[in-house]
């Protein structure tokens, strides 16, 4: 295993060194994974599970140092921004071993659409897995063309009652603000799929019964902070990356604003011109061009306790946010040198990340002893 510095970006005045906030940490090389979109820890053993865009899984066991593989995967849609998603384990996986996947889904006459399945995760094999009764529980509705701005990333209520799912607005802008729909949204559901009992717009019926938020154009992180607010990091058009706090029912104000403009430089009204639409809480402009995010809460870094660890694809690193109520303030950025496309908490409280990239390594952060 490679053991390197880690410096950091400088990229704003107001950007603390290392040194001035954690001190100095190593970072060490565990393996390569081709295009990995997404990871997570399997509860009670310590194992990671990665996903591979193109539709593979494996897993990578820090204690042996050991790899595998994961059979029974779903067929998958790939190409452009899609392919495998998301993996998240069950709120009670320990008694039901149940695991939800998310990936890209082809339609008919050249469409597509996100969707989320749920199975169940047999590891008695040891050295493989695989994943039994996939079966689909979401669908992004309608399908369309394009391969761009799925979004489907997965977490769950801290009550562990409801799944939330992140559905993008595939690119077609106009259908965030059109709840008939449920692209450009983020759904709460229960745990086998259905809309959640309580949803702000229940009475309405169909998909849009699903809808807790709308107006969001591609989110590609989605987590909840220690005090159970959700919260939403999303990629602007040319400028306007946002983390939200995501609030039952808010308008969140893709496309009829943006503190971005379109890539053709036409403008788009500023989130100021529009009081009445949900502000985001921290802006990027540039972009940062995000990855995923958590919220830390182990003990390892114990002055990030509560910090929003941000994965930079166009920052090609982490970027550090502390949160002030409903406001954040960005406050270190660690360059990696590559961009980084996933980050996950350890069950010891070390920082894990994947590069986005064919061979893209799986590193492990840890403050320097």
């Amino acid at each position: 295993m490679a053991t390197v510095p880690l410096a950091s970006c400088g990229a704003q005045a107001s950007v603390e060194t290392i040194a001035e906030t954690a001190g100095a940490f190593t970072v060490t090389e565990h393996g390569t994974f081709a295009q990995p979109w997404a990871a997570a820890f399997e509860p009670g053993t310590g194992i990671l599970f990665v996903t591979e865009k193109e539709g593979t899984i494996k897993f990578y066991n820090p204690s042996a140092g050991t790899t595998g593989s994961v059979t029974g995967v779903p067929e998958v849609d790939y190409g452009g921004q899609g392919g495998l998603g998301d993996i998240a384990f069950d709120p009670d996986y320990a008694a039901n071993g149940a695991i939800y996947l998310s990936w890209a889904e082809a339609g008919e006459g050249n469409t597509r659409g996100a969707v989320v399945g749920k199975g169940t995760l047999d590891c008695s094999a040891g050295t493989s897995c695989t994943i039994k009764d996939m079966n689909v529980i979401w669908r992004q509705a309608p399908k369309v063309t394009g391969r761009g701005h799925y979004s489907h990333r997965i977490t769950f209520s801290p009550d562990g009652q409801y799944l939330f799912i992140a559905s993008g607005d595939r690119q077609k802008m106009e259908p965030a603000q059109d709840r008939t729909n449920n692209l450009g949204s983020v759904v709460r559901l229960t745990l086998d799929g259905e809309p959640a009992p309580g949803n702000p717009f229940a009475d309405e019926g169909g998909v849009t019964s699903e809808i807790w938020s709308y107006g969001h154009r591609n989110i590609l992180g989605l987590s909840f902070d220690a005090q159970g607010r959700l919260w939403d990091l999303e990629h602007g058009p040319k400028g306007g990356d946002e983390l939200n706090l995501v609030k039952a029912g808010a308008n969140y104000g893709w496309p009829v604003v943006s503190d971005g403009v379109h890539y053709d430089n036409d403008p788009i009204p500023d989130n100021s011109t529009r009081p009445d639409l949900a502000a985001p809480a921290i802006g990027w402009t540039p972009v940062i061009a995000p990855g995923d995010f958590i919220f830390y809460r182990g003990e390892m870094f114990n002055a990030w306790r509560g910090d929003a660890l941000i994965a930079g694809l166009g920052a090609q690193g982490i970027v550090r946010v502390s949160i002030d109520g409903e406001t954040a303030t960005e406050t270190s950025r660690y360059d990696m040198g590559e961009r980084i496309r996933e980050i996950v908490e350890g069950p010891d409280g070390a920082i894990w990340v994947l590069e986005d990239s064919e061979t893209g390594r799986l590193l492990r952060l840890a403050p320097a002893s």
